[in-house]
């Protein structure tokens, strides 16, 4: 009993030790990207429409990749269940559970199965996961190349294109590519076997191997829409804050601006915060005045492309359940589908 408490308030104790040095670690920075509010003033109002389309955009195609791993449905139930399920997720510490609860809920009850459901979350955030995993290795070439220059920021929305296409080609190969796949997960087996002995390069590649095949299935005979949407999300998500840089005159090479997006999106799957709220600003404004930007371009930089990515969504999350909710209240329930 003693040990078994022990080891239950212990595992607390460190979880809130490394929350409170994660906070008092990044709060400054927060703090800092939160009192630049003032300084939006100076945007342009275009800019802001612009970054909101962009990155509504993004949302829209996440809308799409999981109607299509569905076989269908109504869209506005989807993005619903989508908006409300990004809400909790931001708003709750490791919420990322809890969106995922909130967005199945509301897909059964407009009537897919639960096994559907759960299928369908677990296919796509592979997808999207996988596409993730794609960017530091797409990034890291657009670095070493070097131009476009720093001046010509807008170059960025042409990379996005460019990368988003690379991404699709990327995919195909994989999902017919049984060789390829299990060479990606032997050689990310070898590294992980450096950390942790016990792992063996065989079974990460035959893990991903099965990976493959549960989103191969999930998406069979719609992997170039299913591709295109999930590498759409993300390059719409890029170009967000490219554009928010943009907004500011900041003179940064979009390569650069890439691999900053991609440290931002690993620094907002840590746990400790919703949303890696303080994490993201404090990574994205560092490597982003590494990379050249002004002190004060990288700030409010970072705050308008968050603003639009991680504050926007939560009031839309809600608006969006509510409004679920009244159009609901009535209707009868459809049967349950499995297509």
């Amino acid at each position: 009993m003693v040990a078994t408490a022990a080891r239950r308030w212990g595992t607390r104790v460190v979880g809130l030790v490394v929350t409170g040095v994660g906070l008092y670690v990044v709060a400054p920075t927060l703090l800092t990207v939160l009192d630049a509010w003032p300084s939006l003033g100076d945007v342009r109002p275009a800019w802001f429409g612009l970054v909101a389309v962009l990155e509504l955009a993004s949302f829209g195609c996440l809308w799409l990749l999981l109607r299509i791993a569905l076989g269908g449905g109504r869209l506005v139930d989807i993005a619903a269940s989508q908006l409300a399920g990004g809400a909790a997720g931001k708003v709750v510490p490791g919420g990322v559970a809890a969106g995922g609860v909130v967005q199945a809920a509301m897909l059964v009850k407009v009537g897919f199965t639960a096994r559907r459901v759960g299928g369908v979350l677990s296919a796509t955030g592979l997808l999207s996961t996988g596409v993730l995993l794609a960017l530091p290795v797409l990034a890291v070439p657009a670095v070493l190349l070097g131009p476009p220059p720093a001046q010509e920021l807008r170059l960025g929305l042409l990379l996005s294109l460019v990368v988003a296409l690379v991404i699709v080609v990327l995919g195909l190969a994989l999902l017919h590519w049984d060789g390829m796949v299990r060479a990606v997960g032997l050689a990310a087996g070898r590294v992980v076997h450096l950390v942790r002995r016990r792992v063996q390069p065989a079974v990460v590649a035959d893990t991903l191997v099965d990976e493959r095949d549960q989103v191969a299935a999930a998406f069979a005979g719609r992997w170039v829409r299913a591709l295109t949407a999930a590498a759409a999300n993300r390059m719409l998500d890029y170009a967000t804050l490219v554009a928010a840089l943009h907004a500011v005159d900041a003179a940064v090479r979009p390569s650069l601006v890439l691999v900053a997006y991609v440290v931002s999106l690993a620094l907002g799957l840590v746990p400790l915060t919703p949303g890696g709220l303080g994490f993201v600003e404090t990574g994205l404004t560092t490597l982003l005045v590494l990379a050249g930007a002004a002190t004060d371009q990288a700030v409010v930089g970072t705050l308008l492309y968050r603003l639009a990515s991680f504050w926007l969504p939560i009031p839309l999350g809600a608006l969006a359940w509510g409004g679920w909710r009244v159009a609901r209240r009535g209707s009868v329930a459809p049967a349950p589908q499995d297509p």
